[in-house]
């Protein structure tokens, strides 16, 4: 078990800027030389790590915005990329439950009773006013599968040796068409993540804090995401009591369930 620090990169670059920065770095950083992993192959072990068939997790979300803090805590399980169920357990959102199913995301809120199908550029907008999106917590594909990645260099995160990967999506339809990854050289660890717009503005920082081995592989439960978009804002996101890749009943991922 291991613990990482944010990186503490906030700033929304200028594309100008940003592109500068990117050229610097391809001359400021070693060139890729024989022996050295491929691209495809630490973005195969990103994916080895952290894409499961199923899990179930009990979560907390700390929210810090704009000085205010919000504490929310759910369970969680979730089924490869098709399904997913969270249901929020703590008293100010008690009950309120998202249903992930054949690709539709719908949510039930108990002060309505009522279900919402959320679609279209509803899925960009902030998860019970977090900094992670209605997209960005029920996403489970693998990136080899979705973006082209190309080694870009090396770097330091807090102390660890990283890998850089430079990922183009593959198709115009990808949330953030371009993304870095900085991967630990040691263990294969995701330390750190930045999430580009087409225009190459930086949209959100993701930071590992602890990694936990499950079956043989190091899985992320406690990570940062922040939302650049949003002044003075982060989140901490918590898993607990993490199960990967055990049968699920499928029953759990029905409407039935969503309306109960």
């Amino acid at each position: 078990m291991q613990k990482y620090n944010s990186c503490g990169r906030s700033e929304i670059v200028p594309v100008v800027l940003l592109c500068a920065a990117v050229f610097s770095f391809f001359f400021l950083s070693p060139a890729v030389v024989e022996g050295e992993p491929s691209a495809a192959e630490l973005l195969a072990q990103v994916d080895d790590n952290e894409v499961y068939d199923t899990i179930t997790y009990t979560g907390e979300m700390i929210i810090e915005y704009q000085g205010r803090r919000y504490e929310k805590r759910f369970e969680a399980v979730a089924k490869e990329n098709s399904d997913s169920f969270i249901e929020f357990v703590n008293q100010e959102d008690l009950g309120t439950k998202y249903l992930k199913r054949s690709g539709r995301l719908y949510v039930y809120s108990p002060d309505s009773e009522q279900v919402m199908l959320i679609s279209g550029h509803l899925l960009k907008e902030s998860m019970m006013g977090s900094d992670l999106s209605y997209e960005d917590t029920i996403e489970n594909n693998k990136m080899s599968d979705r973006y082209n990645p190309s080694l870009i260099g090396s770097d330091t995160i807090d102390g660890h040796p990283a890998w850089v990967l430079d990922l183009a999506a593959k198709k115009e339809s990808e949330s953030y068409p371009r993304r870095k990854f900085w991967v630990d050289k040691e263990n294969g660890d995701l330390l750190h993540a930045e999430f580009y717009a087409l225009s190459g503005a930086k949209l959100k920082e993701y930071s590992l804090i602890r990694a936990d081995v499950i079956h043989d592989r190091r899985f992320p439960v406690e990570f940062e995401m922040r939302d650049l978009l949003r002044k003075n804002s982060r989140t901490l996101f918590i898993m607990h009591d993490v199960v990967l890749d055990a049968p699920v009943n499928d029953s759990v991922f029905s409407m039935r369930n969503l309306e109960r």
